[in-house]
């Protein structure tokens, strides 16, 4: 009896079912692609949660803009997947000299590096939206805008990494054995794909991405191929990186199986 007990209490702490998002070429090479679902357990203690590019400014004001509102639904999600024991590993690229001091910046800098593997060697298919200007949809000129990442979002001295090195991240998860990698931020078409520490990197080191779909946007300009909206554009670099890289999983779906 009293190891049932005991069993019963550490269950909820153990791995939780999930319903992941992918999509299937029904006959290869027919360009005809089918939504599928699939369940798959995972342990919290086993996964990491890495926040690409969520700066406190952009310099496209719409970018701006929905960071800011994705800010406000991000920061509850990232403290219960703190609370069930999810590594968070902020990634504000370009911006690691505010954080030099900082304990979770010296944690991720001070670990003995583990030797990646060789990368498997996956192709790249064109994205679905033509981002070559830039993406911006407010009119907006380029320059450095960001200095670190988004203050609406708290980072926890004692447990969480800072970092934008894909060799870094690499080696917390090996260290911890870290076996899931969630990946929320921006932008679902460039960084969070093509960051060294992002989706399609850490895909060639063998390590599992799962691309939380409702905390992401696109860098995508209405006034662009395929003259879609914005949120449409988004939706159709998600489908895409459903097709080639990693499922998808709605942050609503992780909440209620951290609740269980």
């Amino acid at each position: 009896m009293r190891l049932a007990a005991a069993l019963a209490l550490i269950a909820p702490l153990c791995a939780q079912t999930i319903p992941l998002r992918s999509r299937v070429e029904l006959f290869k090479g027919g360009d005809e692609w089918r939504e599928v679902r699939v369940d798959r357990a995972i342990d919290p203690r086993q996964t990491a949660m890495i926040l690409c590019d969520m700066w406190d400014k952009h310099w496209c004001r719409g970018a701006t803009e929905r960071v800011d509102a994705m800010v406000k639904r991000a920061s509850p999600f990232v403290e219960a997947a703190r609370a069930r024991g999810i590594l968070i590993i902020h990634a504000p690229s370009e911006t690691m000299d505010f954080y030099k001091s900082d304990e979770p910046r010296l944690a991720a800098a001070k670990m003995e590096r583990q030797a990646a593997p060789r990368p498997l060697l996956l192709e790249s298919p064109s994205l679905p939206i033509d981002d070559t200007a830039g993406g911006c949809d407010t009119g907006d000129k380029f320059y450095k805008a960001w200095s670190r990442q988004h203050a609406g979002i708290r980072i926890d001295a004692a447990r969480d990494l800072i970092t934008d090195k894909g060799d870094e991240v690499y080696t917390a998860l090996k260290l911890r054995g870290i076996r899931t990698l969630l990946v929320m931020g921006v932008h679902t078409n460039m960084c969070i794909l093509n960051r060294t520490f992002a989706i399609k990197q850490m895909t060639k080191w063998g390590v599992p991405c799962i691309l939380v779909r409702d905390m992401t946007d696109a860098m995508y300009d209405p006034k662009a191929k395929p003259h879609v909206t914005h949120d449409e554009g988004t939706e159709l670099v998600i489908q895409h990186i459903e097709k080639y890289w990693a499922p998808t999983v709605l942050s609503t779906d992780l909440l209620r199986a951290w609740k269980r």
